[in-house]
């Protein structure tokens, strides 16, 4: 970009190519401020906002950029007054005159036309092997055979020169040539040997062997097994001195075997803090650089000890910053705080304020005020998966997280302190302090206290939060902070201000004494902030940075470098995901021919006709889908849900012809009973919960079966009064029962029609509403439970198979408790609704119904492939009756009940079926996979040798460097399919693969 002669740069001494403003570009006599990026028809535009001033009131900018034909950029800067929202004024304009830029785009179409007729591919990866340098390039006879990667020159090496000339970089990486193409090698495997605390080249009579003789160095390009010697002379150092003098930091101290280099560690650093790259992130990339196909063995993995070195290095990098190492108390004499970075900007006195500065007068005290800001940040969570006894950590206090152990025992003896209620707005910051979910967290986020102006934080300002921004947490982090300060003038900026200042001073008396400060002679202002920032850390972290948007070509040239190595990565590792996934289901496809097989041989004996005419039937259905489908249930089943919809359209039929007034005006007779079996299913659930409380149960426990039994007498109340209203016999019943059973909800007796005895009159209507609700009642139960027993052998089945160790074990126990709970309630729901159906049918005549809900044995209970008798043998075992059930059909008799029962046992072998037929398929599929990969990788390997033949051009160097690129990719491919042969090689031979 070119600026016309209308246009003045700046003589700030930034770069023309920028849009600049002059002197003139001021507001109310300051400067022009807060450089950002914004993008203008793919160009970006470096424009500068001016700071909002008061000395002009409400004053906007108004900026307006346009474009000719001649590509000239017009930029015009205005200034408004906007007195209201709905209009503006103008106010002045920027004296500078309007000005003209001109873009010189960088000329893309041109570049890729000519790329690939310009560029030669075979530099890209260095592979070229001149011919006319068959020999060394320094001693120039003997023949050259290895070439250094990281070397800038392409000189060719013998062995010899390789290891004199990379004495003194034993860290770069060589490749050997094999004929046609460079090979990786190690400067360890050609011979080299580094020896520590003598000058390059000068052995050490007394070399000793480090522990282990596999030492392994961790550098920018790339993790490296070594040949390294100690020095075992007289005046020898010891071994981390030695390590440490050659720039590289050990992961041990007793018997180092790994090292990371001083410019690794350096590189790591800065990428945590500008990229927040994760140190596994940045291993595994150090990992790739070394080997980027996986065919290289694992064992050389250092993770954990990077880990380990990275993070002393942060701390040692500290304590150096902080001057501990001048100081004669050395490390362990550091004050809490004594490690942070202290705001320059801010009074410090004694370091930044003039003398005399306490004898200010009052009307210029705010001059060396403090402005301090509190806030938490709740994204800043750690999980409860270590302890401090475990995990310490290395500096206590020294910077800007509170001490430990004092502020743990502060919190412990005061945490039974409620929170104070806001009297203001309903905070959540204040009420909800206490109740923040915290489960399974060691810390819920943290609390700091930074300074207001700057952002930066203050020494011993930060701590975790264990709930919310509980009080008892933001009042240690702030009298941390300011306990000696011997500041006249504090500002203080908080969001709940003022919930959190109406008992401050009462509350430091709670503190320990150490953390007590004077405010009484001091003038303390309190502030509510106009804009609560609830990131303050990620502010700071990016406060000195520029943030770009990518050009479109660019985001779209980035994306298809990103997909692609996604792509790779999964390429590279289908070996170990197809052995992963081959593995799941070679079992599972045998579970699921196993549950098949036993399924039928219980059939066998009963159903040996229909299983053969379903397995007919299901195939017709798979070969032609027009025809009818096995898998849909043919027989009509209504549940308890259906028969009140039932109920309810009679109601409003009824209502409609009858010209009679109701019993009472909202509740019908079938809302009445359908109501009432709801109340005795709440009951039986309550009753059921207060069984499971037990002796120890806690207040907290407790009160919530109160709460729920006290709403439920209230409710069963309301309910007994409109009962009497249709059933007026009820209320002598009822003055019989002693006064403590009508206070219990779980001893109150509802008396439904079904429970009445039988010399009590009751509307024959009510027991016909009540025979079809406690069907459908029973159906219910029946599903629940069979649902139930489904879950709780899928349960054991994952237990038997994948778990291990008492811990995982004890949580899987717990979680069978929970169904095995359920499988009880709905078998107390069945027994409930059949009691009523025994009772109903008595005084209905209702008969055979009892032949589809028998009578729930305890035998009864277990999974549809369990046998009565584990002795029984196949052939022998017979389902369950509560797996031939399924709904409940009011026109079913004789032939009919025994087809829907069939329709039930369909249903199920049908689904059995396809789930065994589905595993065998994936095996199936997962061996053709395998197939594929190792043929496509031959493949593959055909196609670059092809390649590497068709090869065509007079320039020598290029052509070699085309012909190895191509070889090279011919032999990873023929690597990675050698790779995964041998991955897959016990696979192929498992026996019940076919």
């Amino acid at each position: 970009m070119h600026c016309d002669e209308s246009t003045t740069p700046s003589s700030s001494g930034q770069n023309a190519s920028l849009l600049h403003f002059d002197d003139s570009d001021r507001v109310a006599g300051r400067p022009v401020t807060d450089v950002k990026f914004k993008s203008f028809k793919g160009f970006k535009i470096h424009q500068r906002q001016g700071v909002p001033t008061t000395a002009l009131g409400s004053v906007g900018r108004h900026t307006k950029i346009s474009s000719d034909d001649t590509g000239k950029l017009h930029l015009t800067k205005k200034l408004y007054k906007a007195p209201n929202a709905k209009r503006r004024t103008l106010l002045t304009q920027v004296t500078s005159p309007t000005r003209s830029f001109i873009f010189d785009p960088f000329n893309l179409p041109e570049c890729v036309d000519n790329l690939p007729d310009t560029v030669d591919l075979g530099i890209l990866n260095h592979v070229a092997r001149e011919r006319t340098a068959t020999t060394c390039t320094i001693c120039k006879s003997r023949p050259a055979r290895y070439w250094c990667h990281n070397c800038l020159t392409l000189d060719l090496y013998c062995k010899e020169c390789l290891l004199s000339s990379h004495a003194s970089q034993p860290l770069h990486n060589v490749k050997e040539w094999q004929g046609s193409y460079w090979a990786r090698t190690s400067l360890k495997e050609v011979g080299l040997v580094i020896q520590l605390s003598h000058p390059s080249g000068m052995p050490c009579v007394l070399p000793k062997t480090p522990y282990g003789d596999d030492f392994v160095i961790i550098d920018g390009n790339g993790i490296h097994s070594v040949t390294l010697r100690l020095c075992g002379c007289e005046t020898a150092e010891t071994s981390p001195q030695q390590l440490l003098r050659f720039r590289l930091f050990p992961a041990s101290t007793d018997k180092p075997c790994t090292a990371a280099t001083f410019s690794v560690l350096e590189e790591y650093h800065l990428l945590a803090l500008e990229s927040k790259v994760s140190a596994h992130h940045f291993y595994n990339s150090l990992v790739r650089r070394s080997d980027n196909t996986g065919l290289s063995n694992n064992d050389k993995d250092r993770y954990e000890q990077f880990m380990r070195i990275a993070r002393e290095w942060r701390h040692l990098k500290t304590l150096k910053r902080a001057g501990r190492g001048h100081d004669v108390r050395g490390a362990a004499g550091t004050k809490e705080g004594e490690c942070a970075i202290l705001c320059p900007a801010c009074p410090q006195p004694g370091k930044n304020l003039p003398d005399n500065w306490d004898k200010t007068p009052k009307e210029k005290e705010w001059l060396y005020g403090l402005f301090v800001a509190i806030d938490a940040n709740f994204r800043l969570k750690r999980r409860a998966v270590s302890k401090d006894a475990v995990d310490p950590s290395l500096s206590g206090g020294w910077s800007y997280f509170v001490e430990e152990q004092r502020y743990k025992q502060y919190l412990s003896e005061h945490s039974n302190t409620r929170q104070e209620q806001s009297t203001c707005a309903s905070h959540n910051a204040v009420n909800a302090a206490d109740t923040k979910v915290s489960k399974g967290l060691s810390a819920t986020g943290v609390g700091s206290i930074c300074c207001a102006q700057h952002e930066m934080k203050l020494p011993g300002g930060v701590g975790d939060l264990q709930k919310g921004e509980r009080y008892v947490n933001m009042d240690y982090l702030f009298f941390s902070v300011l306990k000696d300060t011997p500041l006249k003038c504090l500002n203080i900026s908080y969001d709940i201000m003022c919930q959190w200042s109406r008992h401050l001073w009462s509350r430091m008396e709670t503190m320990p004494t150490s953390m007590h400060f004077r405010y009484e002679d001091r003038k303390i202002n309190l502030f509510i902030p106009k804009f609560h920032l609830p990131a303050h850390i990620a502010k700071c972290q990016w406060k000195f940075s520029f943030n770009f948007e990518m050009g479109p070509g660019h985001r779209r040239d980035t994306l298809d470098d990103l997909i692609g190595d996604s792509n790779w990565k999964k390429f590279i590792r289908f070996g170990e995901s197809l052995l992963s996934k081959l593995k799941e289901a070679v079992p599972e496809r045998n579970e699921h021919q196993e549950d098949l097989r036993e399924f039928e041989s219980s059939l066998a004996q009963q159903y040996k006709e229909q299983l053969a005419k379903w397995k007919e039937d299901v195939e017709a259905w798979e070969a032609d889908m027009s025809k009818p489908n096995p898998f849909e249930v043919r027989s009509h089943f209504i549940s308890q849900a259906s028969v009140r919809l039932s109920l309810a359209q009679c109601d409003a039929l009824r209502i409609a012809e009858s010209s009679e007034p109701p019993i009472h005006p909202d509740v019908s007779p079938s809302v009445l009973i359908s109501t009432g079996i709801d109340l005795e299913d709440q009951q039986r659930r309550l009753r059921f919960d207060m069984e499971k409380l037990g002796p120890h149960a806690s207040d907290h426990q407790k009160r919530k079966i109160v709460e729920r039994s006290n709403t439920l007498i209230r409710r069963m109340e309301a309910w007994a009064g409109i009962q009497m209203l249709y059933i007026p016999r009820v209320a002598s019943l009822r003055s019989k029962m002693v006064d403590s059973d009508c206070n219990n909800s779980h001893l109150f007796e509802l008396w439904l029609p079904s429970a009445l005895p039988i010399l009590t009159p009751c509307d024959a209507g009510l027991l016909e509403i009540e025979w079809p609700l406690r069907m459908g009642q029973a159906h219910d139960a029946l599903e629940e439970l069979r649902q139930a027993l489904h879950t709780c052998s899928y349960m054991l089945r994952f237990k038997d198979r994948f778990l291990r160790g008492q811990g995982a074990n004890t949580r899987a126990r717990n979680s069978l408790k929970i169904v095995d709970a359920k499988v009880d309630s709905s078998a107390v729901k069945y027994h409930t609704a059949h009691a009523a159906l025994m009772a109903l049918s008595k005084r209905l005549g209702k008969t055979g119904w009892d032949k589809n809900l028998q009578v729930l044995e305890k035998d009864d209970i277990r999974p549809m492939t369990a046998g009565t008798d584990d002795r029984a043998s196949e052939g022998r075992r017979r389902l369950s009756w509560i797996w031939l059930v399924r709904g409940y059909n009011e026109d079913t008799t004789g032939d009919n009940e025994e087809q829907e029962v069939q329709d039930a046992i369909r249903v199920e072998w049908c689904k059995a079926r396809a789930r065994a037929h589905r595993w065998t398929e994936e095996v199936v599929l997962l061996v053709e996979e395998q197939r594929r990969v190792l043929e496509f990788l031959r493949w593959q390997e055909s196609w670059w040798l092809i390649k590497e033949a068709e090869v065509d051009t007079s320039d020598l160097s290029l052509k070699e460097g085309l012909s190895a690129y191509a070889l090279r990719q011919a032999a990873l491919k023929h690597d990675l399919r050698i790779h995964f042969t041998r991955m897959w090689q016990d696979t192929q031979r498992w026996d019940d693969l076919q």
